[in-house]
């Protein structure tokens, strides 16, 4: 019901939705103050600026992008495959995944909440099969959407827990591809500290441990938001072999994030809680020897 509801705003040319996005997220950022004073300290903590001055042009971007990222998934989830590729008219990187390909070797994606993060399995499922790594929403009523927005073309999901990674597992062993948000924060023991910004933040060694066990390649994909409504450059980096020390393999991962996110730091999703201690799991400093 609710997909049907919403199944004619997807057609809204995009800059449309992005200028509704936008007021959006200003209409969060003045009505909420814990959703305001986490993204200002995770901004200005981060240190993508000199100072607080320095910070405001690139957080007043930040409040705009934040509510953009809602709206677009409209258009993300709701539209046809051919449409989405249309919103792509540029594409950085692709033949790191068509070396992958021909090598027969399985490729992981790796997305951070950064841009468009949603676009980057439906645009990878445009060419070849992907199988993401799904969590349920909070909000239930958003899972059927969420679902159908998904689970088109070639994605598939995969659950968070031992079932989903024996499906992730499965797909890297055929050469296929999975995509999983590096950031997003690990229940407790399926994680480490690791530092990302100069702060502790708890990061997911599943990855690492996946391209142990594959010889994948892990690429960082990041769907960059373009002005005026004019959809997304789609970029496609490879990262270097993981170490096998778990630690060491979280901190090249969260180097690679802070890398991308300072050529383009008002697209990062600021008011994530990257930092939250995960119930269950000792703080980071008494994690520390």
């Amino acid at each position: 019901m609710l997909t049907a509801l919403l199944r004619p705003f997807a057609y809204l040319p995009l800059w449309l939705l992005h200028g509704l996005g936008s007021a959006l997220g200003w209409l969060v950022f003045l009505t909420s103050p814990r959703y305001r004073s986490r993204m200002r300290e995770n901004l200005l903590a981060s240190g993508v600026c000199a100072d607080a001055r320095e910070c405001q042009p690139v957080l007043a971007r930040s409040v705009a992008a934040a509510g953009k990222s809602a709206l677009e998934l409209l258009a993300i989830w709701l539209r046809p495959q051919t449409h989405i590729l249309k919103l792509v008219p540029e594409c950085h990187g692709w033949e790191h995944v068509e070396a992958a390909q021909r090598e027969g070797r399985g490729v992981i994606c790796i997305t951070p909440h950064m841009g468009c993060f949603e676009i980057a399995s439906r645009y990878y499922g445009a060419f070849f099969p992907i199988t993401v790594l799904y969590r349920p929403p909070r909000l239930a009523w958003l899972e059927p959407l969420m679902l159908a927005g998904r689970k088109q073309g070639q994605v598939k999901l995969a659950s968070t827990d031992l079932k989903g990674v024996r499906v992730l597992l499965g797909a890297l062993k055929r050469g296929e591809a999975i995509g999983i948000l590096p950031d997003q924060v690990p229940g407790a023991g399926e994680g480490v500290w690791a530092d990302f910004f100069g702060r502790p933040a708890y990061t997911m060694t599943l990855v690492g441990r996946l391209q142990q066990a594959t010889g994948a390649s892990v690429l960082l994909a990041f769907g960059e938001r373009l002005p005026h409504g004019q959809g997304y450059r789609m970029r496609f980096e490879p990262l270097p072999q993981l170490s096998a020390d778990r630690q060491q393999a979280a901190v090249q991962i969260n180097t690679a994030i802070e890398q991308l996110v300072r050529q383009c730091p008002e697209q990062y999703l600021w008011s994530y809680n990257r930092y939250k201690v995960p119930r269950g799991t000792s703080g980071p400093l008494s994690a520390k020897p």
